[in-house]
Protein backbone atom coordinates (compact mmCIF):
# COMPACT_ATOMS: atom_id res chain seq x y z
CA UNK A 1 0.00 0.00 0.00
CA UNK A 2 1.82 3.71 -0.98
CA UNK A 3 1.70 5.73 2.00
CA UNK A 4 0.26 9.26 -0.26
CA UNK A 5 0.85 11.82 2.98
CA UNK A 6 4.45 12.75 1.24
CA UNK A 7 3.03 12.85 -2.50
CA UNK A 8 -0.27 14.93 -0.63
CA UNK A 9 2.41 17.52 1.40
CA UNK A 10 4.58 17.89 -1.86
CA UNK A 11 1.71 18.74 -4.08
CA UNK A 12 0.19 20.99 -1.36
CA UNK A 13 3.22 23.00 -1.05
CA UNK A 14 4.07 23.15 -5.27
CA UNK A 15 0.39 23.49 -6.29
CA UNK A 16 -0.05 27.34 -5.95
CA UNK A 17 3.60 27.65 -8.48
CA UNK A 18 2.24 25.03 -10.84
CA UNK A 19 -0.23 25.50 -14.24
CA UNK A 20 -1.99 23.03 -15.40
CA UNK A 21 0.75 21.25 -17.32
CA UNK A 22 3.35 21.74 -14.07
CA UNK A 23 0.58 20.29 -12.21
CA UNK A 24 0.21 17.15 -14.72
CA UNK A 25 4.21 16.41 -15.13
CA UNK A 26 4.18 16.80 -11.19
CA UNK A 27 1.78 14.02 -11.01
CA UNK A 28 3.08 11.94 -13.63
CA UNK A 29 6.59 11.73 -12.00
CA UNK A 30 5.75 11.06 -8.58
CA UNK A 31 3.14 8.09 -9.86
CA UNK A 32 6.73 6.68 -12.00
CA UNK A 33 8.68 7.06 -8.77
CA UNK A 34 5.67 5.32 -6.55
CA UNK A 35 5.64 2.15 -9.23
CA UNK A 36 3.00 -0.03 -9.47
CA UNK A 37 0.11 0.99 -8.01
CA UNK A 38 1.29 4.70 -8.47
CA UNK A 39 -1.42 6.77 -10.90
CA UNK A 40 -4.30 5.71 -8.67
CA UNK A 41 -2.08 6.70 -5.25
CA UNK A 42 -1.45 10.54 -6.98
CA UNK A 43 -4.80 10.35 -8.09
CA UNK A 44 -5.67 9.95 -4.34
CA UNK A 45 -3.42 12.57 -3.13
CA UNK A 46 -3.89 15.62 -5.25
CA UNK A 47 -7.35 15.12 -6.50
CA UNK A 48 -5.66 15.08 -10.41
CA UNK A 49 -7.95 12.47 -12.63
CA UNK A 50 -6.39 9.29 -13.10
CA UNK A 51 -6.75 9.91 -17.55
CA UNK A 52 -4.63 13.62 -16.44
CA UNK A 53 -1.52 11.77 -14.94
CA UNK A 54 -1.92 9.49 -17.74
CA UNK A 55 -1.36 11.91 -20.28
CA UNK A 56 1.35 13.20 -17.90
CA UNK A 57 3.04 9.81 -18.18
CA UNK A 58 2.81 9.97 -22.28
CA UNK A 59 4.57 13.27 -22.34
CA UNK A 60 7.45 12.43 -20.30
CA UNK A 61 8.09 9.24 -22.25
CA UNK A 62 7.66 11.15 -25.40
CA UNK A 63 10.82 11.62 -27.80
CA UNK A 64 9.30 15.33 -28.50
CA UNK A 65 9.21 17.83 -26.11
CA UNK A 66 6.19 19.75 -25.64
CA UNK A 67 7.22 23.67 -26.14
CA UNK A 68 7.77 25.17 -22.59
CA UNK A 69 5.83 28.07 -23.60
CA UNK A 70 2.33 25.76 -24.36
CA UNK A 71 0.55 24.21 -21.71
CA UNK A 72 -1.47 22.09 -23.74
CA UNK A 73 -0.15 20.12 -27.12
CA UNK A 74 -1.58 22.18 -30.45
CA UNK A 75 -5.68 21.09 -30.84
CA UNK A 76 -5.37 20.12 -27.01
CA UNK A 77 -8.66 21.11 -24.48
CA UNK A 78 -12.13 21.91 -25.49
CA UNK A 79 -13.37 23.31 -28.91
CA UNK A 80 -13.74 27.00 -28.87
CA UNK A 81 -17.33 27.75 -29.00
CA UNK A 82 -17.20 29.33 -32.68
CA UNK A 83 -16.49 26.36 -34.17
CA UNK A 84 -18.64 23.91 -32.46
CA UNK A 85 -21.80 26.81 -33.08
CA UNK A 86 -21.21 28.27 -36.58
CA UNK A 87 -23.63 31.04 -36.42
CA UNK A 88 -22.49 32.10 -32.64
CA UNK A 89 -20.35 35.12 -33.96
CA UNK A 90 -22.52 36.53 -36.81
CA UNK A 91 -25.47 36.18 -34.53
CA UNK A 92 -23.18 38.25 -32.02
CA UNK A 93 -21.99 40.53 -34.34
CA UNK A 94 -25.94 41.60 -35.58
CA UNK A 95 -26.54 42.67 -32.39
CA UNK A 96 -24.14 44.98 -31.56
CA UNK A 97 -23.49 46.56 -34.81
CA UNK A 98 -24.25 50.05 -34.85
CA UNK A 99 -26.33 50.10 -37.85
CA UNK A 100 -28.88 47.62 -35.92
CA UNK A 101 -29.96 50.07 -34.14
CA UNK A 102 -32.73 51.17 -36.40
CA UNK A 103 -33.53 48.04 -36.88
CA UNK A 104 -37.38 46.94 -35.78
CA UNK A 105 -36.52 43.35 -35.32
CA UNK A 106 -32.95 43.68 -33.24
CA UNK A 107 -34.01 42.65 -30.09
CA UNK A 108 -31.92 45.30 -28.43
CA UNK A 109 -32.81 48.10 -30.60
CA UNK A 110 -34.31 49.74 -27.28
CA UNK A 111 -32.02 48.59 -24.14
CA UNK A 112 -28.70 48.70 -23.29
CA UNK A 113 -26.21 45.82 -24.91
CA UNK A 114 -24.19 44.92 -21.68
CA UNK A 115 -22.12 41.93 -22.11
CA UNK A 116 -25.34 40.07 -19.81
CA UNK A 117 -28.47 41.60 -22.08
CA UNK A 118 -26.50 40.35 -24.90
CA UNK A 119 -25.96 37.14 -23.40
CA UNK A 120 -29.68 36.78 -22.55
CA UNK A 121 -30.51 37.68 -26.67
CA UNK A 122 -28.11 35.38 -27.58
CA UNK A 123 -29.89 32.44 -25.65
CA UNK A 124 -33.42 33.46 -26.90
CA UNK A 125 -31.73 32.69 -30.69
CA UNK A 126 -30.74 29.51 -29.16
CA UNK A 127 -26.98 29.96 -28.23
CA UNK A 128 -25.22 28.47 -25.32
CA UNK A 129 -22.97 31.81 -24.15
CA UNK A 130 -22.33 33.48 -21.37
CA UNK A 131 -21.17 37.33 -20.69
CA UNK A 132 -17.65 36.26 -20.34
CA UNK A 133 -17.24 34.64 -23.62
CA UNK A 134 -18.91 37.31 -25.45
CA UNK A 135 -17.03 39.90 -23.80
CA UNK A 136 -13.93 38.16 -25.34
CA UNK A 137 -15.58 37.72 -28.35
CA UNK A 138 -16.05 41.41 -28.87
CA UNK A 139 -12.33 42.33 -27.79
CA UNK A 140 -11.51 40.21 -30.79
CA UNK A 141 -13.17 41.92 -33.15
CA UNK A 142 -12.01 44.75 -31.71
CA UNK A 143 -15.17 46.67 -30.07
CA UNK A 144 -14.95 48.45 -26.75
CA UNK A 145 -16.17 50.31 -24.24
CA UNK A 146 -17.01 53.91 -25.71
CA UNK A 147 -19.01 56.95 -24.76
CA UNK A 148 -20.75 59.28 -27.20
CA UNK A 149 -18.24 62.03 -28.34
CA UNK A 150 -19.96 65.55 -29.90
CA UNK A 151 -18.88 65.36 -33.61
CA UNK A 152 -21.58 66.27 -35.48
CA UNK A 153 -22.43 69.80 -35.86
CA UNK A 154 -26.10 69.79 -37.90
CA UNK A 155 -26.59 70.62 -41.33
CA UNK A 156 -23.60 73.01 -41.93
CA UNK A 157 -23.43 75.72 -44.11
CA UNK A 158 -22.52 76.04 -47.14
CA UNK A 159 -19.55 78.84 -47.32
CA UNK A 160 -18.97 77.25 -43.72
CA UNK A 161 -15.47 76.92 -44.78
CA UNK A 162 -14.91 79.66 -46.60
CA UNK A 163 -16.10 82.10 -43.84
CA UNK A 164 -13.31 80.32 -41.58
CA UNK A 165 -10.82 81.40 -44.23
CA UNK A 166 -11.74 84.94 -44.42
CA UNK A 167 -12.06 85.02 -40.93
CA UNK A 168 -8.35 83.57 -40.56
CA UNK A 169 -7.33 85.94 -42.77
CA UNK A 170 -8.47 89.17 -41.63
CA UNK A 171 -7.28 87.99 -38.24
CA UNK A 172 -3.70 87.00 -39.32
CA UNK A 173 -3.44 90.72 -41.14
CA UNK A 174 -4.42 92.11 -38.32
CA UNK A 175 -1.67 90.41 -35.64
CA UNK A 176 0.70 90.83 -38.45
CA UNK A 177 0.36 94.85 -37.83
CA UNK A 178 0.07 94.77 -33.94
CA UNK A 179 -3.69 95.39 -33.82
CA UNK A 180 -5.75 94.10 -31.35
CA UNK A 181 -7.57 90.89 -31.76
CA UNK A 182 -10.19 89.61 -29.14
CA UNK A 183 -12.73 86.35 -29.28
CA UNK A 184 -15.34 86.80 -27.38
CA UNK A 185 -18.17 84.73 -25.52
CA UNK A 186 -20.58 84.35 -22.68
CA UNK A 187 -19.42 81.51 -21.06
CA UNK A 188 -22.24 78.74 -19.30
CA UNK A 189 -24.68 80.92 -16.96
CA UNK A 190 -24.07 79.33 -13.25
CA UNK A 191 -26.72 79.10 -10.45
CA UNK A 192 -24.35 80.67 -6.87
CA UNK A 193 -24.81 78.56 -4.37
CA UNK A 194 -23.51 75.72 -2.51
CA UNK A 195 -24.39 73.49 -5.77
CA UNK A 196 -22.31 70.78 -6.92
CA UNK A 197 -19.21 71.51 -9.10
CA UNK A 198 -18.32 69.02 -11.41
CA UNK A 199 -14.97 67.19 -11.12
CA UNK A 200 -13.18 65.89 -8.08
CA UNK A 201 -10.45 67.80 -5.46
CA UNK A 202 -8.58 66.27 -2.71
CA UNK A 203 -10.08 66.51 0.86
CA UNK A 204 -9.52 64.53 4.03
CA UNK A 205 -10.78 60.81 3.41
CA UNK A 206 -14.21 60.21 4.62
CA UNK A 207 -14.88 64.57 4.17
CA UNK A 208 -16.21 65.27 0.98
CA UNK A 209 -17.63 68.89 0.08
CA UNK A 210 -21.46 69.28 1.12
CA UNK A 211 -23.69 70.62 -1.54
CA UNK A 212 -27.31 70.51 -2.43
CA UNK A 213 -29.40 67.70 -3.50
CA UNK A 214 -31.13 69.77 -6.12
CA UNK A 215 -30.09 72.62 -8.31
CA UNK A 216 -32.60 74.49 -7.78
CA UNK A 217 -32.29 79.30 -8.09
CA UNK A 218 -31.70 80.37 -4.93
CA UNK A 219 -33.33 83.96 -5.72
CA UNK A 220 -31.27 85.96 -3.32
CA UNK A 221 -28.18 84.85 -5.11
CA UNK A 222 -29.48 84.52 -8.27
CA UNK A 223 -27.05 83.46 -11.69
CA UNK A 224 -23.76 84.48 -12.47
CA UNK A 225 -23.28 85.07 -16.13
CA UNK A 226 -19.46 85.47 -17.48
CA UNK A 227 -18.59 87.32 -20.48
CA UNK A 228 -15.13 86.77 -21.37
CA UNK A 229 -12.75 88.24 -23.87
CA UNK A 230 -9.50 86.13 -25.38
CA UNK A 231 -6.91 88.66 -26.78
CA UNK A 232 -5.14 86.24 -29.15
CA UNK A 233 -1.71 88.05 -29.14
CA UNK A 234 -1.03 88.70 -25.52
CA UNK A 235 -2.78 85.09 -24.27
CA UNK A 236 -4.90 87.05 -22.04
CA UNK A 237 -8.42 86.66 -20.67
CA UNK A 238 -10.93 89.26 -19.51
CA UNK A 239 -13.95 88.28 -17.65
CA UNK A 240 -17.17 90.31 -16.14
CA UNK A 241 -19.52 88.20 -13.86
CA UNK A 242 -22.77 89.79 -14.47
CA UNK A 243 -25.54 89.67 -12.16
CA UNK A 244 -28.62 89.65 -13.99
CA UNK A 245 -29.35 89.42 -17.87
CA UNK A 246 -26.91 88.30 -20.77
CA UNK A 247 -27.59 91.40 -23.10
CA UNK A 248 -25.78 92.80 -26.21
CA UNK A 249 -25.48 96.10 -23.65
CA UNK A 250 -23.52 93.77 -21.28
CA UNK A 251 -21.40 92.50 -23.56
CA UNK A 252 -19.76 95.64 -24.99
CA UNK A 253 -19.61 96.85 -21.60
CA UNK A 254 -17.47 94.00 -21.15
CA UNK A 255 -15.49 94.92 -24.05
CA UNK A 256 -15.56 98.59 -22.86
CA UNK A 257 -14.14 98.07 -19.60
CA UNK A 258 -11.22 95.62 -21.17
CA UNK A 259 -10.09 98.80 -23.51
CA UNK A 260 -10.05 101.22 -20.69
CA UNK A 261 -8.25 99.20 -18.23
CA UNK A 262 -6.32 96.78 -20.44
CA UNK A 263 -6.57 97.25 -24.13
CA UNK A 264 -5.55 100.71 -24.87
CA UNK A 265 -2.25 100.42 -22.83
CA UNK A 266 -1.67 97.41 -24.61
CA UNK A 267 -2.08 98.47 -28.00
CA UNK A 268 -1.54 102.33 -27.93
CA UNK A 269 -1.49 102.43 -31.74
CA UNK A 270 -4.55 101.09 -32.32
CA UNK A 271 -6.81 102.23 -35.95
CA UNK A 272 -8.90 99.41 -35.56
CA UNK A 273 -10.26 96.64 -33.23
CA UNK A 274 -11.28 93.12 -34.36
CA UNK A 275 -13.61 90.80 -32.63
CA UNK A 276 -14.36 86.92 -33.58
CA UNK A 277 -17.90 85.92 -32.51
CA UNK A 278 -20.90 83.22 -32.44
CA UNK A 279 -23.53 83.88 -34.25
CA UNK A 280 -25.85 84.06 -31.97
CA UNK A 281 -26.26 84.99 -27.73
CA UNK A 282 -25.44 88.51 -26.78
CA UNK A 283 -23.44 88.98 -29.90
CA UNK A 284 -25.57 87.57 -32.20
CA UNK A 285 -25.16 88.74 -35.89
CA UNK A 286 -28.76 89.42 -36.80
CA UNK A 287 -28.86 91.56 -32.94
CA UNK A 288 -29.47 95.28 -33.79
CA UNK A 289 -28.62 95.90 -30.03
CA UNK A 290 -24.84 94.90 -30.45
CA UNK A 291 -24.36 96.43 -33.22
CA UNK A 292 -25.46 99.96 -32.12
CA UNK A 293 -24.05 99.43 -28.68
CA UNK A 294 -20.60 98.35 -30.77
CA UNK A 295 -21.40 101.89 -33.10
CA UNK A 296 -21.77 104.01 -29.96
CA UNK A 297 -18.32 101.99 -28.59
CA UNK A 298 -16.24 103.30 -32.23
CA UNK A 299 -17.38 106.32 -31.45
CA UNK A 300 -15.79 106.60 -27.61
CA UNK A 301 -12.49 104.67 -29.33
CA UNK A 302 -12.26 106.54 -32.03
CA UNK A 303 -11.30 102.90 -34.16
CA UNK A 304 -12.97 101.30 -36.24
CA UNK A 305 -14.52 97.86 -34.75
CA UNK A 306 -14.31 94.84 -37.23
CA UNK A 307 -16.28 91.99 -36.28
CA UNK A 308 -16.42 88.61 -37.79
CA UNK A 309 -19.43 85.99 -36.66
CA UNK A 310 -18.41 82.36 -36.76
CA UNK A 311 -20.84 80.85 -39.17
CA UNK A 312 -23.56 78.53 -37.95
CA UNK A 313 -22.84 75.79 -35.71
CA UNK A 314 -19.50 75.94 -35.11
CA UNK A 315 -19.21 78.11 -31.74
CA UNK A 316 -16.73 75.19 -30.42
CA UNK A 317 -14.10 76.07 -32.90
CA UNK A 318 -14.29 80.08 -30.83
CA UNK A 319 -11.15 80.39 -29.53
CA UNK A 320 -11.97 81.69 -26.23
CA UNK A 321 -13.90 78.00 -25.68
CA UNK A 322 -10.58 75.89 -25.78
CA UNK A 323 -8.05 78.86 -24.77
CA UNK A 324 -9.88 80.69 -22.11
CA UNK A 325 -13.23 79.19 -20.60
CA UNK A 326 -11.67 75.81 -20.73
CA UNK A 327 -8.93 76.37 -17.88
CA UNK A 328 -11.72 78.86 -16.17
CA UNK A 329 -13.66 75.18 -15.68
CA UNK A 330 -10.77 73.07 -14.60
CA UNK A 331 -9.30 75.70 -12.01
CA UNK A 332 -12.56 75.33 -10.44
CA UNK A 333 -13.60 72.08 -10.23
CA UNK A 334 -15.18 70.36 -7.42
CA UNK A 335 -15.48 74.01 -5.45
CA UNK A 336 -18.74 74.89 -4.88
CA UNK A 337 -19.98 78.73 -6.51
CA UNK A 338 -20.99 79.96 -3.40
CA UNK A 339 -20.80 83.63 -3.78
CA UNK A 340 -20.18 85.81 -6.70
CA UNK A 341 -16.92 86.93 -4.90
CA UNK A 342 -16.23 82.98 -4.96
CA UNK A 343 -16.49 82.82 -8.58
CA UNK A 344 -14.59 86.27 -9.22
CA UNK A 345 -11.82 85.62 -7.31
CA UNK A 346 -11.63 81.69 -9.18
CA UNK A 347 -11.56 82.59 -12.12
CA UNK A 348 -9.17 86.02 -11.71
CA UNK A 349 -6.78 83.06 -10.31
CA UNK A 350 -7.06 80.96 -13.66
CA UNK A 351 -3.67 80.35 -15.33
CA UNK A 352 -1.25 77.97 -16.95
CA UNK A 353 1.66 77.23 -17.79
CA UNK A 354 2.04 78.65 -20.87
CA UNK A 355 1.26 81.77 -19.60
CA UNK A 356 -2.35 82.35 -19.78
CA UNK A 357 -3.64 85.52 -16.93
CA UNK A 358 -7.13 86.27 -16.53
CA UNK A 359 -8.49 89.33 -15.31
CA UNK A 360 -11.65 89.22 -13.69
CA UNK A 361 -14.49 91.85 -12.27
CA UNK A 362 -18.28 91.73 -11.10
CA UNK A 363 -20.42 93.98 -13.17
CA UNK A 364 -24.00 94.68 -10.52
CA UNK A 365 -25.43 96.86 -13.46
CA UNK A 366 -28.68 96.04 -14.44
CA UNK A 367 -29.24 95.40 -17.82
CA UNK A 368 -32.67 95.22 -19.23
CA UNK A 369 -34.22 92.68 -21.89
CA UNK A 370 -36.30 93.88 -24.28
CA UNK A 371 -33.98 96.97 -25.59
CA UNK A 372 -35.93 98.05 -29.03
CA UNK A 373 -33.43 99.03 -31.92
CA UNK A 374 -35.71 101.18 -34.14
CA UNK A 375 -35.23 101.40 -38.07
CA UNK A 376 -33.94 104.88 -37.99
CA UNK A 377 -31.20 103.96 -35.46
CA UNK A 378 -30.38 101.17 -38.02
CA UNK A 379 -30.13 103.29 -40.95
CA UNK A 380 -27.72 105.83 -38.68
CA UNK A 381 -25.47 103.22 -38.24
CA UNK A 382 -22.03 103.77 -40.06
CA UNK A 383 -21.55 100.08 -41.11
CA UNK A 384 -19.39 98.19 -43.76
CA UNK A 385 -20.31 94.96 -44.56
CA UNK A 386 -17.97 92.91 -46.72
CA UNK A 387 -18.86 91.58 -50.15
CA UNK A 388 -18.56 87.98 -48.65
CA UNK A 389 -21.58 87.04 -46.33
CA UNK A 390 -21.32 90.88 -45.20
CA UNK A 391 -23.85 89.84 -42.54
CA UNK A 392 -21.10 87.90 -41.31
CA UNK A 393 -18.32 90.11 -41.49
CA UNK A 394 -18.89 93.92 -40.94
CA UNK A 395 -16.74 97.17 -40.29
CA UNK A 396 -18.58 99.74 -37.58
CA UNK A 397 -16.78 103.24 -38.15
CA UNK A 398 -16.08 105.92 -35.18
CA UNK A 399 -18.78 108.13 -37.08
CA UNK A 400 -22.52 108.03 -37.35
CA UNK A 401 -25.04 110.27 -38.84
CA UNK A 402 -27.03 110.76 -36.10
CA UNK A 403 -26.53 109.62 -31.76
CA UNK A 404 -28.77 107.10 -31.22
CA UNK A 405 -30.58 107.81 -27.80
CA UNK A 406 -34.31 106.15 -28.02
CA UNK A 407 -35.46 105.34 -24.45
CA UNK A 408 -35.81 101.24 -23.88
CA UNK A 409 -38.60 99.70 -24.28
CA UNK A 410 -39.96 96.17 -22.80
CA UNK A 411 -40.63 94.88 -26.71
CA UNK A 412 -37.65 92.54 -28.18
CA UNK A 413 -36.08 93.69 -32.02
CA UNK A 414 -33.37 91.65 -33.30
CA UNK A 415 -32.34 91.98 -37.06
Amino acid sequence: MIDITPIRARFEALAAHLDERGRRIFAATEASTAGHGGIAAVSRATGIAASTIGRGLTELAAADVLDPVRVRRAGGGSKKLVSKDATLLADLLALVEPDARGDPMSPLRWTCKSLSQLARAMAVQGHKVGRTVIGELLHQQKFSLQANRKTREGDGHPDRDAQFVHLNESVRTALAVGEPVISVDTKKKELVGDFKNAGQAWRPQGQPEEVRVHDFLIKQLGRAVPYGIYDLASNAGWVSVGMNNDTAAFAVQTIRRWWQEVGRRRYPLATRLTITADGGGSNGSRLRLWKRELQRLALELGIDIVVHHLPPGTSKWNKIEHRLFSFITMNWKATPLVSYRVIVDLIGATQTKTGLAVRCELDSTEYPKGIVVSDQEMDNLHITRDAFHGEWNYTIHPSARALMTSPPTEAVNSG
